[in-house]
C-alpha cells in the first residue's frame, strides 16, 4: 500500500510538474545525511520518466545552529548557476507549505556517478579524472562570478566573512558543551591567521568531490547549495581540498590533482590568484568545520527528528578531521598500538565475539539481502560495532594515558573530565601558547589514538600527504 508521503507527492506532481500524469514509485538514495533525496519514476504521455526530489528530513526544516539559506533559496541558487553557465539540472517545482510535504523542490533528474570513491578510482573515470581540476576550476570562477543583485540573492543569503564563519563554527560547538582540546586549538589557530584583504563573492560553501556529479566525459552538475552564503571565495578551493573528501585518493585536490593544478587553473579562468598560504587557512578550517558538523550529527541524533543510524557514525568522524588538524598544523611522530580484539576467557561467548557476529551478518547477509539506502545502512551499522569492538580493546589504556599526560602537561591531579575542561579553557583563555611542544605532543597522540579506535584505516594515521 502506499504510504500518506507518497501519495500527496502524486498530487503535487501531476497538479505542477507538465505533462507528469502520475507516480509510478520513489526511492530514497542512500547518500545526504543532511536532507532528503529521493528518484522519483513518473509517467507522462511519452512514458515513464525519472525525476528527482530533494527534502528536509522529514520535511522539516533543519535546526543545527547553521544559518541555511533554506531549500526554497537552494532552488534559486541553482537556477543562477545554470544561467551563469553553471551544469546544473533544471528546478520544475518548488514545494510551497499548502502542498503538505514540508520544504524541498523537484529537479530534472540528471544521470551520472557522485559516489567518491568511484570518481576517485574507477577506471570508467580515468577520462574525466583527466581535466576535472580544470572543469572544476572554471566552474568555480563562474560561481564566484554570479551577479547577486541580479540573481536577486543578495537579501536570500548570510554575508559570512572569514572571522564571522570561523566564529560561528566556534560558538556552534561550545554550544554542545563537549571538551575536544583540538578543536579548541584549531579554532585559535584560524582566528590568529586570518587571511587579509579577502573578496565577497557567493561562496558555493559544499563544493567537493561527492556533491559534484561526474559522467565519463566529467563534470555534468554541481549539486547540494544548502550551504552557499556570501564570503571568501577561497572557501570553496579550501573545502575541495579537505583530505575529508578525497576518498582514497593520494592527491590533495580531491583526491586526482594537486594544489598546485587547481590554484593556476583558477587564476586562468578567474583572473584572481590566490597564495599557498589562504588556501591551507581554508583548508585549515574545512577540517575544523567539519569536525563541528560531525558533532553536530550526533547532537542532532540525540534531538531528532532523523534518528537513523548514519549521524552517530558520522558524528564519530570527528577525530578524522581533527587528525587532519594535527597533520596541517604540527605533525609529528606518534606511538600507535595493536589494535587487535583479544579474549579474556572469562565468557563464553566474549561480548566482543557478540558483536563481532552482529557486524559480520550486517556486513554480509543484510547487505546482500537488501538493496538502496537499506543495504547502504546496514554497512554504515556494521561500521558502528567494528568501533564498539576496537574500543573494547584500546580505549581503558588510550583514555589512563590521556590523563596522565594531561597532569603533567598541567600540574593537576583530577579526573579526565576536569582535565579536558582545564586544558579547553586553557586555551580559550590563551593561557598556553599554540607552539608549546609538550602541548602539540599531547594533542598529537591523543588525537591520534582515538582515530586508531574511530577509523584506523583513515590515512591521517599516516602522516601529512
Amino acid at each position: 500500500m502506499r504510504d500518506i508521503l507518497q501519495d500527496t507527492l502524486a498530487s503535487v506532481l501531476v497538479r505542477e510538474v507538465p505533462l507528469v500524469q502520475g507516480l509510478v514509485s520513489m526511492q530514497r538514495l542512500s547518500g545526504g545525511a543532511s536532507q532528503e533525496t529521493y528518484k522519483l519514476i513518473v509517467e507522462t504521455p511519452e512514458g515513464q520518466h525519472n525525476l528527482c526530489l530533494r527534502r528536509s528530513p522529514g520535511g522539516e526544516a533543519i535546526e543545527d545552529g547553521e544559518r541555511r539559506p533554506g531549500l526554497a533559496t537552494e532552488a534559486a541558487l541553482m537556477c543562477a548557476a545554470r544561467d551563469a553557465g553553471v551544469p546544473e539540472p533544471d528546478v520544475h517545482y518548488v514545494l510551497q507549505e499548502e502542498d503538505g510535504l514540508g520544504e524541498g523542490f523537484v529537479m530534472q533528474w540528471v544521470d551520472g556517478e557522485t559516489l567518491g570513491r568511484r570518481i576517485v578510482a574507477a577506471p570508467e573515470y580515468a577520462n574525466a579524472r583527466a581535466h576535472l581540476i580544470e572543469q572544476c576550476s572554471a566552474v568555480l570562477a563562474r560561481i564566484h562570478a554570479i551577479d547577486l543583485d541580479a540573481a536577486d540573492l543578495r537579501k536570500r543569503l548570510t554575508g559570512l566573512p572569514p572571522e564571522a564563519f570561523v566564529s560561528q563554527t566556534y560558538e556552534r560547538y561550545l554550544d554542545f558543551g563537549f571538551a575536544q582540546p583540538m578543536i579548541d586549538y584549531a579554532a585559535r589557530w584560524l582566528l590568529e591567521n586570518l587571511p587579509a584583504n579577502s573578496r565577497r563573492t557567493l561562496v558555493h560553501n559544499d563544493f567537493r568531490i561527492g556533491n559534484l556529479m561526474v559522467d565519463a566525459d566529467g563534470l555534468c552538475a554541481v549539486l547540494d547549495w544548502e550551504l552557499a552564503h556570501i564570503g571568501d571565495p577561497v572557501r570553496d578551493l579550501g573545502w575541495l581540498c579537505t583530505r575529508s573528501w578525497r576518498f582514497g585518493g593520494a592527491l590533495p585536490a580531491g583526491g586526482i590533482g594537486t594544489r598546485e593544478a587547481l590554484l593556476a587553473a583558477y587564476a586562468e579562468a578567474s583572473g584572481h590568484v590566490v597564495s599557498h598560504a589562504h588556501l591551507k587557512f581554508w583548508e585549515v578550517f574545512g577540517s575544523f568545520w567539519w569536525a563541528v558538523a560531525c558533532l553536530g550529527m550526533a547532537e542532532h541524533y540525540r534531538t531528532g527528528p532523523d534518528k537513523t543510524v548514519e549521524r552517530p557514525a558520522i558524528g564519530r568522524r570527528t577525530s578524522e578531521c581533527q587528525a587532519d588538524c594535527v597533520n596541517l598544523l604540527f605533525p609529528g611522530p606518534v606511538d600507535l598500538p595493536d589494535a587487535n580484539v583479544s579474549n579474556t576467557g572469562l565468557d563464553m561467548p566474549e561480548g566482543t565475539e557478540l558483536l563481532q557476529s552482529v557486524h559480520d551478518f550486517l556486513r554480509s547477509e543484510v547487505r546482500r539481502e537488501t538493496s538502496g539506502r537499506t543495504s547502504f545502512l546496514s554497512l554504515v551499522a556494521s561500521n558502528s560495532l567494528a568501533i564498539l569492538l576496537r574500543e573494547s580493546s584500546l580505549l581503558a589504556q588510550h583514555r589512563s594515558d590521556e590523563q596522565a599526560r594531561l597532569w603533567a602537561l598541567l600540574g593537576v591531579n583530577a579526573d579526565l573530565a576536569q582535565l579536558r575542561g582545564q586544558l579547553c579553557t586553557a586555551l580559550r583563555r590563551g593561557e598556553m601558547p599554540l607552539d608549546d611542544a609538550r602541548l602539540q605532543s599531547h594533542l598529537r597522540q591523543t588525537v591520534m589514538l582515538q582515530l586508531c579506535i574511530d577509523q584506523p584505516k583513515y590515512p591521517a594515521l599516516k602522516g601529512p600527504e
